[in-house]
């Protein structure tokens, strides 16, 4: 594109199809660029029965695809290809993509989301939203009167386990080393809760599956090298989420995890540059939020665009 566009949304997840919605009944007819995994994260999901509008639920893909066709039916534009660089040195922004297009915009809308991290294990993507996940918060309300396996030592797996404890029967936190690392107060509620154990000293080797999904568990002990098998309906991955930031290459504050430090409207360090969504938030990472929170860095752009005109 040789134009210089008004406002380019990198993501495709809630976030960044709120953002694109209402930049588009502005009149900016903004371009989102999808990304590798059009629709985000959620749409490894299965049901969600936590947005508001949808009292039967409804799957991450179907939410996904009813925000983009809104988004395009307002006039937003939409790139199949993924953003491979970008320069925010200067007025306009130049974005390099994987197709080879180069894209110049006034305002850039970061919405790349961040990754759960896995444990690497061969069966574990085929699994997502059949017994694996990393959302306790998304997925709980599935395991009631379940067993359920929580992967982690940290504070995310204790929310986790925590949070999982109020549905399922059962909650077993599976740490590789003989002590939690979270902090003293997450360890002492997980320790004292009657329905969560610890399995010290073990790590997850093999997800044990059939056809209606997970069924079990290959646990190594670190110790003796014993491998035994576990049966669980869920196993959760409590070991933290990468932010898709590696792209920006600095250009852009990030705290030392390396997610987007924003102020209000999801503004960043940089004018006319925006972070919505999970790529910005550490802590909720929820569909809603993220929606939330594209709805915000779109109107703030708005705002930005007019002082341009003016």
């Amino acid at each position: 594109m040789s134009n210089v566009l008004s406002m380019v949304i990198i993501g495709s997840g809630p976030a960044g199809f709120t953002a694109a919605i209402y930049a588009a009944r502005a009149s900016i007819a903004p371009t989102i660029v999808e990304g590798a995994q059009p629709g985000g994260q959620l749409t490894t999901t299965t049901e969600i029965e936590n947005f508001p509008g949808f009292e039967e639920g409804i799957t991450g893909s179907e939410l996904m695809e009813k925000m983009k066709r809104q988004a395009i039916r307002f006039g937003a534009n939409v790139l199949t290809t993924s953003v491979t660089s970008i320069d925010l040195s200067q007025q306009p922004f130049k974005i390099e993509c994987e197709d080879g297009e180069t894209i110049n915009s006034h305002t850039v809308v970061i919405s790349t989301g961040a990754s759960a991290k896995y444990l690497g294990l061969a069966e574990e993507q085929g699994l997502l939203g059949r017994g694996v996940s990393a959302c306790a918060t998304c997925d709980g309300f599935f395991y009631k009167e379940r067993v359920v396996h929580v992967v982690g030592g940290g504070d995310t797996a204790m929310e986790e386990a925590l949070f999982l404890a109020k549905f399922a029967s059962k909650v077993y936190i599976v740490h590789r080393r003989d002590a939690l690392r979270a902090s003293q107060a997450m360890q002492q509620r997980v320790l004292d809760h009657p329905k969560i154990d610890v399995v010290w000293n073990s790590v997850v080797t093999k997800i044990l599956s059939d056809s209606s999904g997970v069924t079990g568990i290959a646990v190594k002990n670190t110790d003796t090298n014993e491998i035994s098998e576990r049966q669980t309906d869920g196993l959760f991955m409590g070991i933290g989420h990468n932010p898709n930031t590696e792209f920006l290459a600095g250009q852009v504050a990030l705290d030392d995890e390396g997610f987007v430090i924003t102020s209000t409207g999801g503004r960043t360090n940089l004018p006319g540059v925006y972070a919505c969504g999970d790529v910005q938030d550490p802590i909720f990472r929820q569909a809603i939020t993220a929606a939330g929170s594209g709805c915000m860095a779109a109107m703030a752009a708005e705002e930005y665009l007019a002082t341009l005109e003016s």
